[in-house]
């Protein structure tokens, strides 16, 4: 059994977990689908965006251990941005329009670890 984490140990513990993560970064794609009507990311081209970040992220060798990992996610509950996909972990919430939103994302945030201001999501805009 390990002794709870203080307040004065926190901070490295939690740049140690972050130091030997095995990906630098995941990004995840909602794919929810609704049968309900409402409105829903799988709806508004998710997989094709996940497909294509998969695509561009492998491509330019930033795909495995110690570097990116793309997934797929259920419901992430912030559909009036939709379609969205969240990176950690930095936790940066993207709404993106088109393949040129996710090129900006892969070459921008994955690639050079620099956010993509335009795409962010308003922190406040849920479901």
């Amino acid at each position: 059994m390990t002794a709870p984490i203080s307040q004065d140990t926190a901070p490295d513990a939690a740049t140690n977990a972050a130091s030997s993560s095995y990906y630098e970064r995941h990004i995840f794609f909602c794919l929810n689908q609704r049968s309900s009507g409402e409105a829903c990311c799988a709806d508004q081209g998710a997989q094709q965006a996940f497909d294509r970040c998969k695509a561009q992220v492998k491509a330019a060798g930033l795909a495995g251990p110690g570097k990116v990992r793309v997934n797929k996610a259920g419901c992430l509950d912030r559909c009036a941005g939709g379609p969205v996909a969240v990176v950690y972990p930095e936790a940066v919430w993207y709404s993106y329009v088109d393949a040129s939103d996710i090129d900006e994302i892969v070459e921008s945030h994955l690639k050079n670890g620099q956010v993509v201001e335009r795409l962010l999501m308003p922190p406040d805009l849920g479901r």
